[in-house]
């Protein structure tokens, strides 16, 4: 996974991490919005522009996604221009032609010549994929044509209502509840590619938790009855009829709070009505905590709660703790009264965690804080461009410009260190932010680095939980850790003041036992750390002797992998089954049998 992420020209990208963009719920187009084709815009060695005409490319592809003939498509835009419902219509109409051509065999008034009902159709390519996500996609050196080209392509895209958008799900053939959840999830700026990898990825992701009511695959067929307006027609009032039948089961799933703060955050409290009641098998001894990223595939919370004692999750985003927002749940027995944060607070804008950057920062950059830190960082090439982009305006940049270095900022979490100048957070920055001691993941290499931190725990956040401990264990605690990560469980209890008495630590990567084992030599911990490489290890038996070894456990703490759930996995975002995420099971089990041992 590990890829070159910093000051080299590689834009591949290391998607480990919870990949949506919190701060301000904004969805970001891409940009390949921006992009030209080689006969319209300049490539990446320079050359000038030959044409102010936008590309065709990506109106194409948005119905070459549906499945249509990709000459079909040329045919429909030369007789109707670049208007997509006119365009739409006419590759519908030739569509039901192909499928029932006994009944309208001489009506190819739309589309000619009519195309054999056994001709196939395209499939999903999963190039475009890639190419729609590529972060490559602007060259400020394509001047002033590019730029309108840029335009163009953003108030197209921008100009699609939310109707228009459902609708053209609907025509590919997704159920109308998938259509609208997707619209309702992704939210209003979200492109066409980005609402069907949602609702692909929620099909995949749903077993017997079932995001829709039943697994449908995209088909065609089965909306063709009619052509021309009549075909619209149907489409709108069936939309509307099932919009309004629309039952997706509310009661039986869990879902995310606007406002993320669990039972309470530092500078405010939840009201007495939503203190929790625990279930009776959830009750300790020990005290279990589990974490992992809150913008899962849904059902996949229902899940996780079901597995452990039905225990409800409790939502929060770390942005109430520091400058970065980082949207987690978390399901726990711990009391969730008389918490207290750790001192000092930490700083909860940017430019008090980054007061450097202040002297830099656009009056047009209304950013306040940053969006999840993540494990890859953007590539020297795409800052290099957006300094260019500043650098061809004398003063504040147009809107259209302002818009795409906004987009880039906030996805990469950039901020301004110069005039014009615009860098990704260095690892010394990330550790503050996440609340780690200076230096923590120092003796690395940089990739290594960004990759563990995007891993981890927000310390004031798990801190914040974890301290309703320490009157229960003044004499110290034993910790049975994990996927322990780089220690931010133990770094969030020693700064507690909590003692550590022995730690059982479960961790696959090397990389991250010796950042772990040189903070707990640095920090002169007199405890026991004891280290495991694989969760599976821990058996019975081994649990067992560890136990009449070290004594009982008096917290299970960890976080199983999340690559599987985050929303950035365009790939393999499988939910609970897919490789690294079902190591949750371990998890479980592990608890199962230390609750089982410690209870003879």
């Amino acid at each position: 996974m590990d890829k070159n992420l910093s000051g080299e020209d590689n834009d591949n990208i290391d998607w480990d991490t919870e990949d949506e963009l919190e701060i301000q719920d904004t969805r970001f187009s891409s940009c390949a919005d921006l992009r030209t084709t080689e006969q319209h815009a300049a490539g990446c060695d320079g050359e000038a522009s030959s044409s102010s005409v936008p590309s065709k490319s990506n109106f194409i592809q948005q119905f070459a996604v549906m499945g249509f003939r990709e000459e079909s498509i040329v045919k429909a835009i030369e007789q109707n221009g670049e208007n997509e419902g006119l365009v739409l219509d006419a590759l519908l109409t030739l569509k039901a032609l192909e499928d029932s051509p006994e009944e309208q065999p001489n009506t190819c008034s739309q589309l000619e010549p009519c195309i054999g009902s056994d001709d196939s159709s395209s499939e999903y390519n999963e190039k475009f994929m890639d190419d729609v996500y590529e972060e490559d996609s602007w060259s400020s050196d394509s001047g002033s044509d590019s730029i309108y080209s840029a335009k163009q392509c953003y108030l197209k895209d921008e100009s699609s209502s939310l109707f228009e958008k459902e609708q053209l799900l609907v025509n590919m053939g997704y159920q109308v509840e998938e259509a609208s959840i997707a619209m309702e999830r992704c939210g209003p700026g979200a492109s066409l590619v980005e609402l069907t990898d949602f609702i692909y990825a929620a099909q995949m992701a749903r077993e017997e938790d079932a995001y829709l009511p039943e697994d449908v695959k995209p088909k065609l067929k089965h909306m063709l009855n009619g052509s021309g307006g009549s075909m619209k027609r149907t489409l709108y009032n069936e939309l509307c009829k099932r919009k309004k039948q629309r039952v997706i089961c509310d009661e039986e799933t869990i879902r995310l709070p606007k406002h993320m703060i669990g039972y309470g955050i530092p500078t405010e409290s939840v009201s007495p009505m939503a203190k929790r009641t625990l279930p009776e098998q959830a009750i300790g001894p020990p005290f279990f905590y589990y974490e992992n990223v809150a913008l899962a595939p849904k059902g996949v919370w229902d899940a996780i709660s079901r597995f452990l004692y039905d225990i409800e999750p409790e939502f929060v985003d770390s942005k109430y703790f520091c400058s970065a927002a980082r949207k987690r749940g978390y399901i726990h027995n711990l009391p969730v009264e008389n918490r207290f944060p750790l001192l000092p607070l930490p700083p909860c804008t940017i430019h008090e965690a980054l007061p450097l950057t202040k002297k830099w920062w656009p009056s047009w950059d209304t950013r306040t804080q940053l969006n999840c830190l993540q494990t890859s960082i953007a590539s020297a090439r795409l800052t290099d461009r957006i300094r260019k982009a500043m650098e061809d305006f004398n003063g504040e940049p147009p809107m259209r410009v302002q818009k795409y270095i906004l987009d880039e900022c906030r996805k990469w979490n950039l901020v301004w260190v110069g005039r014009n100048k615009v860098a990704p957070l260095e690892p010394d920055e990330v550790e503050m932010l996440l609340g780690f001691p200076k230096n923590h993941t120092r003796g690395i290499s940089r990739t290594d680095r960004y990759k563990s931190l995007g891993n981890s725990f927000q310390i004031d956040t798990v801190a914040y939980h974890l301290s309703v401990l320490k009157e229960k264990f003044p004499d110290g605690i034993n910790v049975l850790s994990l996927f322990s990560g780089i220690g931010g469980a133990e770094v969030a209890l020693y700064r507690l003041g909590i003692r550590l008495k022995n730690v059982i630590s479960v961790e696959i990567c090397e990389v991250n036992r010796n950042i772990m084992r040189s903070w707990w030599e640095q920090t002169n911990q007199r405890g026991s750390l004891i280290e495991f490489d694989d969760v599976q290890q821990l058996n019975g038996d081994r649990l067992e002797k560890l136990i009449d070894s070290y004594g009982r456990f008096d917290l299970v703490i960890g976080g199983s992998p999340c690559n599987n759930l985050t929303g950035s996995n365009r790939v393999s975002r499988d939910g609970l089954e897919g490789k690294e995420s079902s190591l949750f099971f371990h998890y479980v089990r592990i608890l199962d049998l230390v609750k089982l041992i410690m209870s003879r």
